[in-house]
């Protein structure tokens, strides 16, 4: 079984993902939608989280090798940067969305100095938007960002240009395609709901959901 599969099968266990093509959940951008992620939940089972992190970290390896420091996106991303960095044996830190209004006003909290090259660890990648802020962060602070790497993504055109445009690669653990396998092949789902389900993703990647 690939990585892929492993993981989305893993998310699913833990309730992390759900699917369900009959009653849609709705989005905060209004977007109806069968599919619900929340990745949160696979920091309390070990075996997931474990997996997740070798993967992270493997990814780490093979991609953005020469990272020096890893930053995590708050806050999702901080319990997955933490142990990724612990396998690794690499400084952490974790960026903010905004600057705190209060002491010192970081946006990144750990030590890190520039020059130093960093990844970005994030767990869902939709749009892109809070892996992108991170990035610009650790610019502004003179940090070189050699990547982004994440547990789930939609795989939207929107993301894939938008790190394109800030010169930034990522790699995802998983992604919808994988998932709708995984679901169908431990009973989540029914064969029948697969077309339901490809076709809504291929109208979210069309940008065609309002």
């Amino acid at each position: 079984m690939s990585v892929q599969k492993e993981i989305a099968k893993g998310m699913l266990k833990v309730g992390a993902v759900e699917l369900n093509p009959t009653e849609l959940f709705t989005w905060a951008s209004g977007i109806k939608s069968p599919i619900y992620c929340d990745t949160r939940l696979t920091i309390s089972d070990v075996s997931v989280r474990k997996q997740i992190a070798r993967g992270l970290a493997e990814n780490i390896k093979k991609h953005f090798g020469e990272t020096e420091v890893v930053a995590g996106t708050a806050t999702a991303g901080i319990p997955h940067a933490a142990w990724v960095s612990d396998l690794l044996e690499l400084p952490m830190v974790y960026v903010r969305s905004k600057a705190k209004e209060h002491g010192r006003g970081n946006q990144i909290e750990g030590k890190i100095q520039p020059g130093q090259k960093v990844v970005v660890v994030e767990d869902i990648i939709s749009t892109g938007g809070s892996s992108i802020t991170a990035v610009e962060a650790l610019r502004a602070a003179g940090c070189e960002v050699v990547g982004v790497v994440c547990v789930y993504t939609y795989n939207l055109p929107h993301a894939e240009q938008a790190f394109e445009e800030i010169g930034v690669k990522y790699v995802s653990l998983t992604n919808f395609d994988y998932l709708v396998e995984a679901a169908s092949e431990t009973g989540i789902i029914e064969g029948n709901d697969i077309p339901f389900l490809q076709d809504w993703h291929s109208k979210l990647k069309a940008g065609e959901l309002k």
